[in-house]
């Protein structure tokens, strides 16, 4: 192609490297200006340069496209790096880019990858399993000063067994530290087994100011159809803690143990199936302690709930003696425990003292705490009236049968 070719313009179709080849040409042959030229082929006087400089050192192949990746990237991750991303990803599906380089700086490699850094690779390598979407700007966390100040609880299904049925779990959580005070498995939700494991959490780290739950019935027996004081109220009122209820259709107001809960079953129940209830347990427990000691939390700034449990743990929480759990180990056998079957028109006798519990309990059989000066009259689990004793006469030992279940 001659120069005049190219002052005028060619009606045909050069390849990249043609065209560029002619841009030098005009210029160290033709005598052109850099300027001139560049303007002609549309380029900055500056890409024109480029290409001259390319041609002076490579010749025609220097003027073909090329990758403009860098040749070096000091802060590119290595190898072996991303060679133990997919290990721990592969042993740990539910650990995010915040866990992993918490891992890695414990396992001594320092300077470790920024989170962002790992997110990216854990993309690059198929390794996520789906974007989370941003949390909400209006939201704002709300949590307890202090430790011992607040306890959340929830009931969670789903734990799995090859033999028999699914259990449930029962989680006690800190208000303030994340500091998770209790988990334990039970065949059912009901009262005995949740006051158990609630009486097990007091027994080991000491009686919180306030509780919150939700308005299950084996938690309050206020919103029943004739309010009475269930097991885990009494527990409460005993020990002076401060039973607080969500509002109806408000998970979000124990939202910290419904995301543990999301956490426990992402790192840990996720495809599970276990032999027994003790293996499940056993391995529960295990998980539990490495979540309240060696995981890193980011609402804490990363620190372990049990650092913050212990450095805002007060000494001043009573257990031990102060510690009423009477309710619970009640088992009724002894001869201060009587059962009456309800009559027809809703009243039993104890001790040639009539007691009315309910119409709506004719036939049904419930049990009585006979005490110095007061009848506590129980159906199940759930303390329905209590009453003044109007003598001191003997007490009738014989219990009523009850139905064969």
């Amino acid at each position: 192609l001659s120069a005049s070719a190219w002052e005028v313009g060619a009606v045909w179709e050069l390849s990249v490297a043609e065209q560029r080849y002619q841009a030098v040409l005009a210029v160290i042959e033709d005598g052109f200006t850099v300027t001139d030229v560049a303007g002609k082929v549309g380029v900055s006087r500056q890409t024109l340069h480029a290409w001259l400089d390319r041609y002076a050192r490579h010749g025609l192949e220097g003027l073909a496209d090329r990758s403009h990746r860098p040749q070096s990237c000091p802060h590119q991750m290595s190898a072996a790096v991303e060679v133990r991303l997919v290990e721990l990803r592969g042993l740990h599906a539910g650990w995010g880019a915040d866990r992993l380089r918490y891992r890695l700086l414990k396992e001594g490699l320092d300077p470790a990858p920024s989170t962002a850094a790992i997110g990216r690779a854990l993309r690059r390598l198929g390794l996520t399993g789906g974007q989370r979407r941003p949390g909400r700007r209006e939201y704002r966390r709300w949590e307890r000063g202090a430790a011992m100040e607040l306890w959340q609880l929830d009931v969670m299904g789903g734990v799995r067994r090859t033999r028999g049925i699914d259990v449930e779990i029962i989680s006690w959580l800190d208000d303030h530290s994340r500091f998770c005070v209790a988990f334990g498995l039970v065949e059912r939700a009901t009262a005995r087994p949740v006051c158990a494991v609630f009486a097990q959490a007091l027994r080991t780290h000491g009686v919180p100011e306030e509780v919150l739950t939700d308005n299950g019935k084996v938690f309050t027996g206020r919103y029943a159809s004739r309010p009475v004081e269930v097991l885990f109220d009494r527990i409460c009122r005993e020990n002076g803690i401060t039973h607080r209820l969500t509002a109806p259709r408000s998970p979000t107001t124990t939202g910290k143990i419904e995301r543990f809960h999301g956490t426990a079953r992402r790192e840990l129940l996720n495809g599970l199936v276990f032999d027994s209830k003790a293996h499940a347990q056993a391995v529960i427990d295990a998980w539990v302690v490495e979540y309240n000691t060696d995981r890193p939390h980011q609402s804490l700034g990363r620190a372990t709930p049990a650092q913050r449990f212990s450095a805002a743990h007060v000494d001043t929480v009573h257990t031990g003696p102060g510690l009423r759990l009477t309710a619970l180990a009640d088992d009724r056998a002894g001869d201060d425990w009587v059962s009456r079957r309800v009559a027809s028109n809703g009243v039993i006798s104890v001790a040639w003292q009539q007691v009315s519990v309910g119409k709506h309990r004719g036939g049904e059989v419930v049990d009585v705490h006979v005490r110095d000066r007061l009848l506590e009259v129980w159906s199940g689990n759930d303390l329905i009236r209590t009453i003044a004793r109007d003598n001191t006469g003997p007490v009738r030992k014989r219990r009523a049968s009850r139905p064969h279940t």
